[in-house]
């Protein structure tokens, strides 16, 4: 995914940072819990879309 469209992103439940997350295409939000997914290079920011992140991943804060 591009920088400066990472960059330009944010949350859409709380605004926050986003970290994109190579491995599994996801744009991920720590404040929030919730991953959204990357599909052929567009990233969906709808929440009902969103997966909730596990406990391991919400400590594993990159």
């Amino acid at each position: 995914m591009d920088k400066k469209l990472l960059a330009m992103l944010a949350c859409p439940v709380c605004k926050g940072e986003l970290k994109l997350n190579d491995a599994r295409t996801e744009l991920i939000c720590y404040q929030d819990a919730m991953a959204f997914p990357i599909r052929e290079g567009i990233p969906v920011m709808l929440s009902g879309e969103a997966r909730t992140l596990t406990t391991d991943e919400r400590l594993d804060k990159h």
